[in-house]
């Protein structure tokens, strides 16, 4: 009621209002919004072959679980790891240690960070890809690429905080198995995955599931982790898990991230909550 009764005074200073809004104020959140971004691209970057200063290589302990023991290097450019090089797995198996490295010929990288750093770069793209001196005309315009915005940073966060579910055959086709030296043994399944700012190692032991023993066989679905007694086939066997080990580590770059995530969807609402207040009252239509 209050806007149906402003004065054509009071209309002009909101329609000036407005005018400021969009061509001054939507720009400022702008390249506020890249210079976030941009720095939250960075902790996806990965090392530049060549690049001034030896590539430093980062440390994660990932803690131990009863007598499993893992740990890892990876490759990292400043503070920004991007990929993973080298592992180390020593478990007990028949009193006796086992070792696992990540071939020298091979650089696996985790799909959810990838995937991130694309959503992060798209999202990059959508604020820059117009003129300098490219003028807003409309509140819906502006509203409309905030929502495009906002669609990538969620799927960026949703990857780093919503690890996929696999189900056993699938860790167990998966590239990560092919990636070490000495290969690992049929009995062994090991799976990355992210879960917010943790890198999260997952260790199956597996029995063989002889054919007298299968006839209650019910095999697994998917899962982020599998318990022991999970059961599943691949290439013509039947295993079922004996033992699960999980380590994790946080990852303080994964925080980082995350932070410039929700600081960046946050200012995208408010840029959004202010085009909206203007456009109820250009919308308002008195009975």
């Amino acid at each position: 009621m209050a806007a149906a009764m402003a004065s054509a005074a009071e209309r002009a200073v909101l329609e000036e209002e407005f005018k400021w809004l969009l061509q001054e104020e939507v720009h400022a959140v702008l390249k506020q919004l890249q210079d976030i971004l941009k720095e939250a691209s960075q902790r996806f970057a990965l090392p530049v072959s060549g690049s001034e200063g030896a590539i430093k290589q980062e440390n994660f302990v990932l803690s131990t679980s009863g007598s499993c023991v893992l740990g890892m290097k990876t490759t990292s450019s400043h503070m920004f790891v991007s990929s993973f090089k080298d592992i180390n797995l020593k478990m007990p198996r028949n009193n006796q240690l086992l070792h696992f490295a990540f071939r020298e010929d091979k650089q696996w990288k985790l799909q959810q960070i990838q995937d991130a750093r694309n959503h992060v770069n798209q999202a990059i793209y959508l604020l820059m890809n117009r003129d300098v001196n490219y003028q807003f005309r409309t509140g819906s315009e502006v509203l409309k690429l905030m929502d495009a915005v906002m669609l990538q940073l969620t799927r960026a966060r949703n990857r780093l905080t919503t690890p996929a579910t696999l189900t056993l055959p699938e860790i167990a086709s998966g590239g990560l198995t092919k990636m070490f030296t000495p290969a690992l043994p049929p009995d062994i399944l090991v799976n990355f995955y992210i879960n917010l700012n943790k890198l999260c190692l997952t260790v199956y032991q597996l029995h063989v599931l002889q054919p007298s023993t299968t006839k209650n066989f019910k095999p697994a679905g998917g899962s982020v982790l599998h318990n022991p007694g999970a059961m599943f086939e691949f290439g013509n066997q039947r295993y079922e898990v004996s033992h699960v080990h999980k380590v994790e580590s946080v990852v303080p770059w994964l925080n980082d991230a995350l932070v410039f995530f929700t600081v960046s969807l946050q200012l995208c609402q408010q840029l959004k909550d202010k085009i909206s207040v203007f456009s109820s009252y250009w919308n308002y239509r008195p009975y």
